[in-house]
């Protein structure tokens, strides 16, 4: 009785310091003591129409930055899609996002997160959105800092329509833009 009394009791202190997602009002709620001196980034993402889809919330950590990432249902297709940071902080061209250019710290045949060459600072792992086009993802990168992210022309976050292989030159097979988040 006792250890499954104290299970409970560690379970639920466990959950009581995670960050929870608010579905109803496309916000991220803060976890019980959140330190709101950290910096960070909140961004509405845009899909192909130019509607928002979700939000990204990016926070810098001692080293590197944690992300949070939130679509709406019926925001993409279901399955596996490639997430990028990009270098500008541009999605004006709705339906291609092609002003974001090519990703953060590109090194020429680096790109993937398992390329000896690489990785590239916009490297991320794949996003996975649910039956209903939802999708929800916490992600950390060592790979770069809030501070790279957000410079003059600041950044943009980038969802593409299929999977990333994480080692095909120039995007992992990633294909076409199908979210774009501008993080400044």
């Amino acid at each position: 009785m006792f250890r499954t009394l104290a299970a409970l009791v560690a379970a639920s202190l466990a959950l009581s310091a995670c960050a929870v997602v608010n579905v109803s009002d496309n916000t991220f709620a803060e976890p019980p003591r959140y330190d709101t001196t950290v910096p960070k980034i909140e961004a509405g993402i845009v899909g192909v129409d130019g509607e928002t889809i979700g939000l990204v919330r990016l926070t810098q950590a001692p080293v590197g930055v944690l992300g949070d990432v939130k679509l709406e249902p019926g925001s993409i297709t279901p399955g596996w899609h490639g997430l990028h940071l990009h270098q500008v902080g541009d999605c004006s061209d709705i339906g291609t996002f092609k002003l974001s250019g090519g990703h953060l710290g590109l090194i020429p045949d680096g790109h993937g997160l398992l390329n000896p060459i690489g990785p590239e600072a916009g490297d991320l792992p794949n996003l996975y959105a649910f039956a209903d086009g939802s999708a929800t993802m916490e992600f950390f990168t060592t790979l770069t800092s809030l501070s790279s992210i957000a410079d003059a022309d600041g950044s943009a976050l980038i969802i593409h329509q299929n999977r990333d292989d994480h080692i095909t030159q120039p995007i992992g097979g990633a294909g076409p833009r199908v979210g774009c988040a501008v993080l400044k």
